[in-house]
Parts: C-alpha cells; structure tokens; sequence
C-alpha cells in the first residue's frame, strides 16, 4: 500500500514507525484536496473505526456546573477519554448577561468533516444554530413532524367522512 501513496519518496524506518505525522510531511507537493484524502484513508486504516465530533466533560467536578470541550475523537474511546483535538468549547449554563457560551474553531471542524468525521446530534444542532450548515437540523426535523401529522389529519378526515355518509337507498324503487 505504502508503494501506491510515496511513490517515489524513500521508505525509510522513520516513515513507518511515526506514521501519519512523517508521511504528512513528505507530501507537501501535493494538493490539499489529495492531502484530506489521504489523511482521512490513513485513520481509518490505522485505528479501525471513523472519527466522530462531540462533546468532553471537563473542567469542575461539582455535577452540577458542566463544561464540554467540543473534540474531535475515535468512535471507540471514552466520552472524556483521549482525544485527536479540541475543536472548541461549550457551556450550557447562562452566565450573568444570561448567554450560553459557544467557541467553535470552523477552520478545524471543516477539515475534519473533509476527512469523514461524524458530528454528533448534539454538536449538529449547536453547528447549526452558529451558521456552520446551511440548513438548521431543527428545520428538517420539524418539516417532517409537520408532514406527518398532515398525513394522519387526512386520514382520520377521510375516515370521518366515509363513515358520515351512508349510502342513500334510492326512492325511484317506491314510486
């Protein structure tokens, strides 16, 4: 595999022991959209698994005053276990201006969505309530909350009407 990515660059003992970091370095000649390709192809390969964006507890102890780090983390490992980076910051509480604090690093979050990364729910709706995706998740959840609640009207409305209006004998049958 490694004869298809290097090409013509040396394999040295360096290359395969450090990884990702070494090869990302040899290639800087190539083009950045081939580079988040190739990352992306050389995590998955190595660490089985995929990349997902969400949420780290941290900072106090107290259970109640959370912190989150918004990261960027194996699928596999802990919630507040190790992580690949820190993408921004989240707290939920209102502070005294009565704002919920959010920091987000797009340029971060852009390249690892690129390299296949998976937001979580949570970090979906955030992501979009900032901007970050053109369409609010919120928006297609409420459309099809909407849609189906439409379809169930005019159905117990068709229902309602068929059982309304009985067939009528006709009275040409007396005359």
């Amino acid at each position: 595999m490694f004869d298809s990515i290097l090409g013509s660059f040396t394999k040295t003992a360096s290359c395969v022991h450090f990884g990702l970091a070494v090869i990302v370095c040899l290639f800087q000649d190539i083009p950045a959209i081939n580079m988040v390709h190739l990352s992306s192809l050389l995590l998955k390969q190595y660490h089985g698994g995929y990349v997902v964006i969400r949420f780290a507890r941290a900072g106090h102890n107290q259970p109640n005053r959370p912190f989150y780090r918004i990261v960027a983390a194996f699928n596999k490992k802990a919630r507040d276990g190790k992580y690949l980076e820190q993408l921004g910051t989240y707290d939920p509480l209102p502070n005294i201006h009565n704002e919920k604090l959010v920091s987000f690093n797009f340029d971060r979050i852009k390249y690892w969505i690129g390299c296949g990364a998976h937001p979580s729910k949570s970090v979906c709706k955030l992501l979009g309530l900032a901007g970050f995706f053109p369409l609010h998740p919120m928006t297609v959840t409420e459309a099809e909350r909407r849609r189906a609640q439409a379809a169930l009207t005019a159905q117990t409305e068709t229902s309602a009407e068929a059982e309304d209006s009985p067939e009528q004998p006709e009275k040409d049958a007396e005359v």
